[in-house]
Parts: structure tokens; C-alpha cells; sequence
């Protein structure tokens, strides 16, 4: 894919299709264009998706400069969001003198570096090292249930992307997730419909996935009560692909109480730390680059990034332990 930055022809030729579109746009808005009456005759003529469009006339409006029509630097934004070591360390040193998350934020602002974080900034370091509480007193205890082993139990959802995920298309995409309980190791991929077929196939593919990259053989799964994986109250399972799937593979199906999400709860964190990475704010260009940069941060989210739910570790260290 080029980069319309680096590209003075790509770059030429986007700017003045944008200032063709601005020019038709306002010219709908002022009730003056010779054939569109309404601005969905406007974007339906120029297969334009309105969000996208407007989310880049509105940048250009508020600055007034052409170069916000430009695209800004997409995909994933994990490789920069968190501090460096030796940052982090700083805000370490500080809790351990007593200072609260403010006091951190303003002794470090003081100090000649590039490392200005705001205190909820400084919040996230803390918990992500279980040092946001200063004693073992203060900290609110929660009932958490997590498996001995890895396969003891499998989290498995689904989730609806924006239609405006693939700048220029209106469709809608979905991601497939498997998370394992033990170790939180993860996989998903796209689909392009949520049938019960195209689900199963779905899961398959990435229950095979972790069980080729880190030799996950799942024991039971829990998932919702949706059409795509069979509701509970079905009398002939076999006649469900998703379901069917799981009886011939032995795998023990655990259906999720009705309106409680959080019995599924690792895989909504899952969505959530996803949505904050990659997905939000960002689009693009194609399927197959939403594809590859979901594959990018699967490596990323199981091999580097550390996980607060297991204390710190990253996921692949849990499977270390597990296989010791």
C-alpha cells in the first residue's frame, strides 16, 4: 500500500477529488446543486461513506488547512500508547515514596524530559504493576474464577464492526474471538456475515490456531445464547453447525446466563483492549488490511503486550508456566 504522504501524484490527485466532493457538498447544503436535493443523493452518486466524508470535511473546515483532507497515519497505535521502561520506572519510584496519582503527574511534569503523563495516565502505569493501591487493606476484593490449565475452559463471542471500518464501503464486517481462560492467549478473525456456518468455520479456524501456535486442546467452551452458536433451550443440537462442531471435536458446551455479559467477561475485555488498540478512530483501505493488522496485533497481544488480568505476565508466559 502507498503512502499518500510520500506520494505527490496520490496526494495530488486525493486532494483535488476532495475539493471536487467539498464543492458538490456545500453546494447540496445551499440548495443550489443543479441535481442532488438532499445529501444522501450526494454521497449515493459519489459511493461515498458519510462518516468517512465528514469526519475529513469537518477536519479541513476547523483548520482551514487542505492537508487535513489528507489521511492521517492509520493501523494499529499499541506500538506507541504506552510509555517507555524508564518512564514507567520514574512513576514507580515516586508511588513508593507515598505520592498519590496527582502529586506523581505534577513532580514528574516539573522535570526537563518528554514524559508529561496526565494523572489518569499515571493511574493506568500503577495498576498495570498492582501498585494503585498503597495497601493490601484498601484494595477491594473481587471474586475471580480463573481455570488451573490451559484448555480447561474456552471464552468464544462475537463482535459487529462500524460499517465505516473499510474507508469507503458501507458493509458490515464482524470479528469471531477464542480466548483462552488460563492464559488469556487469544485469537479472531474477520467474517463477512454471521451465519451459523460461516461461525463455526470461524471458530474452528482459530480453535486450530491455538492449537497449532501454542498446543491448546480446549475441554469446554462457554459462549452466549446467539443464533450463529445455539441457544441452550435447542432440543436438536445436532442440527446446529456450531454445536454439531463441538459434539464431534468432545468439546463441552457451557451456555452463558441470559443478560449477563460479564460471564463472558475476559473476551468483552478482549473487545474493549481491541477497540482502544487498533480499531478505534482508525479505518481501512481494504479487507485485507484490516486483515493483516488484526493478525499484527494478535502477535503483538499474546507475545508482548503485558495482560493485568494474569498479573503483569504476558499471555505466552503463561504457556510457558503451563508446560513446565
Amino acid at each position: 500500500m502507498r503512502n499518500i504522504n510520500n506520494d505527490l501524484t496520490l496526494k495530488r490527485n486525493y486532494l483535488s477529488k476532495y475539493r471536487f466532493l467539498i464543492n458538490e457538498y456545500e453546494q447540496v447544503k445551499r440548495g443550489e446543486h443543479p441535481t442532488f436535493r438532499f445529501a444522501k443523493d450526494f454521497y449515493s452518486a459519489h459511493d461515498t461513506d458519510p462518516r468517512s466524508f465528514l469526519k475529513y470535511y469537518n477536519r479541513f473546515k476547523y483548520s482551514g488547512d487542505e492537508l487535513d483532507l489528507l489521511p492521517g497515519k492509520r493501523g494499529p497505535k499499541y506500538s506507541t500508547r504506552r510509555p517507555v521502561p524508564e518512564d514507567e520506572q520514574q512513576v514507580l519510584e515516586l508511588r513508593l515514596r507515598g505520592c498519590n496519582k496527582f502529586e506523581i503527574a505534577d513532580q514528574i511534569k516539573q522535570k526537563a524530559n518528554n514524559f508529561k503523563p496526565s494523572p489518569s495516565g499515571v493511574y493506568n502505569i500503577l495498576r498495570r504493576y498492582n501498585k494503585n493501591r498503597l495497601t493490601t487493606g484498601d484494595k477491594e476484593i473481587k471474586r475471580k474464577i480463573i481455570k488451573e490449565r490451559m484448555g480447561e475452559l474456552g471464552h468464544i463471542d462475537c463482535h459487529h464492526l462500524s460499517k465505516s471500518v473499510i474507508r469507503g464501503q458501507n458493509r458490515k464486517l464482524y470479528l469471531l474471538c477464542v480466548i483462552d481462560d488460563h492464559s488469556r492467549l487469544a485469537w479472531a478473525e474477520v467474517m463477512e456475515d454471521i451465519t451459523s456456518l460461516t461461525a463455526m468455520f470461524t471458530a474452528m479456524r482459530c480453535m486450530q490456531a491455538l492449537k497449532r501456535e501454542f498446543g491448546i486442546q480446549f475441554e469446554e467452551i462457554i459462549a452466549d445464547n446467539g443464533p450463529e452458536f445455539g441457544t441452550s433451550t435447542s432440543i436438536q443440537k445436532r442440527n446446529h453447525p456450531f454445536e454439531r462442531m463441538l459434539i464431534e471435536t468432545g468439546i463441552k458446551r457451557r451456555y452463558m446466563k441470559p443478560y449477563r455479559p460479564q460471564t463472558n467477561g475476559k473476551v468483552e475485555r478482549f473487545w474493549r483492549t481491541l477497540k482502544e488498540d487498533l480499531i478505534e478512530e482508525t479505518d481501512f483501505d481494504s479487507l485485507e488490511e484490516l486483515e493483516d493488522e488484526l493478525l499484527k496485533y494478535l502477535v503483538y497481544y499474546n507475545w508482548e503486550r503485558p495482560h493485568q488480568g494474569i498479573n503483569g505476565k504476558k499471555p505466552i508466559d503463561m504457556a510457558a508456566l503451563n508446560n513446565k
